[in-house]
């Protein structure tokens, strides 16, 4: 084990104990700082919050009376701190305060921080500016208005003079259309830090955006809590972001993100509140993370075609490590706008919990020829209550004409500029317990089928009660209950140290796959 620094700002610090578990250590253990003893944790990834800027800490993890794990840190320097009370902001929770915390954000320069002290705090969109520190102090709580009228609109489309391009402002599900700005908008700022201890509450409900008739709308469904728009190096840390009215943190073409021991929190069986959506993003790492929500925990995009084609911006190059996903309808969720495509993605050391999906690929014909998907990976794993581990689902039955016989039909159709691809898929050190529905449930294009598909050290076992359900959301998937590995439509499938148990039938069925290399060719009988 060893004690690594991961970040600093003026007045905290995130450090993670490696090789101490997953998500949770194997055990509770001790935080000292100079010396003294702040706090207990069994968290691998810990903020620690407090600090003074400018000053020299040495932080140590007491694992046992014989090992301690330390590192030195040095806090950020700090000008001065920006109080959003000074600016009028009244914290009752019932004055509308967006006015003087907007006023305190854009007051603040460079090295100053905006604090949001304990409170609640009643807005509606907040928009942050380049080199801004905003911190929400531990019972701190931005309550976002529901009325409709209190939000501003994100034109999705602004021609420019030159008619050769246009600005696009808002996003829905893939395509620039008008949308509600965002409870915390970002537009092309770059370099902002949001810590603390405190809460971003969308104050979403079955009352306003969740309703039965959160459809009826002349603008783009409801607002998202978090979205940043060409946005750069952006840091979340340690904040709760809970109660979204949609998806909860979208960013959308924007670089260099941090999500750094946050909390992303909604009810189950709210609609569409997706907990990360990164969407023509590059270099996104989340680490630390806590998600549980009504839709996908993490669902990475790159828009639909007509933006696919103009700006050709994959997302690219995200890590996601010691987090928990938990009680959504996927853990990591691939697509389904993925129309720019999706590389160098890499899940590790993670822990999903009755999720219905584990990795869940959504994708489909009429994606595109730019929908590539390569180099995806899920190493060190540990799922419980999963419904089903693996879904790979290249006939979704998304949009207008997703039952089509062209989306859904089993029979190879021509390969043209709306074929879709997935390349390199690799699962490794996985354990998956207490399954139902199947142990994967994996379908490439008959006439694009998964160049490489690699199952190594995997163990999926079903639950003694398994319930039943449909494994993946396409026309040819009947429901059903304790089905072992179904994999179609493969070039390359490696199954290395597969063990599956409880399952009705055999332990993997592979249809239309070129190559097979498998070191227990029992795998295959029934």
């Amino acid at each position: 084990m060893e004690l690594k620094l991961v970040m600093t700002t003026e007045r905290s610090a995130v450090v993670e104990l490696t090789d101490s578990g997953r998500f949770h250590s194997t055990k509770e253990y001790d935080i000292v700082i100079n010396g003294k003893k702040s706090f207990t944790t069994d968290r691998t990834v810990v903020s620690i919050f407090d600090l003074k800027p400018d000053t020299d800490y040495k932080v140590e993890a007491v694992w046992s009376d014989t090992e301690t794990f330390a590192v030195n840190l040095h806090t950020e320097a700090e000008i001065c701190t920006l109080n959003v009370r000074d600016f009028g902001a009244y914290g009752d929770g019932e004055h509308d305060d967006t006015n003087a915390i907007q006023c305190a954000i854009m007051a603040c320069k460079k090295g100053m921080r905006v604090l949001v002290p304990t409170g609640t705090y009643r807005v509606s969109s907040i928009y942050l500016k380049d080199d801004l520190h905003l911190e929400l102090a531990k019972g701190a709580v931005l309550l976002a208005f529901t009325e409709r009228e209190k939000f501003p609109i994100l034109p999705g489309v602004i021609p420019t003079y030159d008619e050769k391009d246009e600005y696009n402002l808002g996003s829905w599900e893939g395509n620039p259309v008008d949308c509600f700005s965002a409870i915390v908008c970002g537009l092309n700022v770059k370099n902002v830090v949001i810590s603390g201890e405190g809460v971003i509450d969308g104050n979403g409900s079955f009352k306003n955006w969740w309703g039965p008739d959160v459809k009826n709308r002349t603008i783009a469904w409801r607002p998202r809590l978090f979205f940043i728009n060409h946005c750069e190096n952006i840091t979340l840390q340690g904040i709760t972001v809970q109660n979204s009215p949609s998806w909860t943190i979208h960013p959308y073409f924007s670089d260099h993100l941090k999500f750094i021991d946050i909390k992303i929190k909604n009810p189950w069986d709210s609609h569409n509140t997706d907990g990360l959506d990164p969407e023509s993003c590059t270099d996104v790492l989340v680490l630390g993370a806590l998600i549980s929500v009504g839709d996908d925990c993490i669902a990475v995009k790159s828009g639909k075609i007509y933006q696919a084609r103009k700006y050709k911006t994959p997302t690219s190059n995200m890590i996601v490590r010691q987090c928990c996903m938990r009680d959504g309808h996927g853990s990591v969720t691939i697509g389904s706008e993925i129309a720019g495509g999706v590389k160098n993605v890499h899940i590790t050391d993670c822990l999903f919990l009755n999720t219905d999906r584990g990795l869940r690929v959504k994708t489909r014909r009429g994606r595109g020829e730019l929908s590539v998907l390569d180099d995806i990976s899920f190493e060190n794993i540990d799922m419980d209550g999963v419904m089903t581990p693996f879904v790979v689902n290249s006939f979704y039955f998304c949009d207008p004409d997703g039952r089509t016989d062209y989306v859904g039909s089993r029979k190879p159709l021509p390969v043209d500029e709306r074929t879709p691809e997935i390349g390199r898929l690799t699962f490794k050190n996985i354990n998956a317990t207490n399954c139902h529905v199947a142990g994967t449930y994996i379908t490439g294009l008959p006439e694009k089928k998964i160049e490489c598909l690699t199952f190594e050290n995997v163990s999926i076992c079903f639950a003694e009660d398994a319930k039943s359900g449909v494994a993946a959301m396409m026309t040819s998937c009947k429901e059903g209950s304790r089905q072992g590995m179904y994999v179609a439509g493969i070039k390359k499938l490696i199954l290395k140290n597969v063990k599956v148990e409880g399952m009705v039938g055999p332990a993997v069925i592979a249809e239309d796959v070129d190559d097979l290399e498998t070191d227990d060719k029992g795998l295959l009988e029934a």
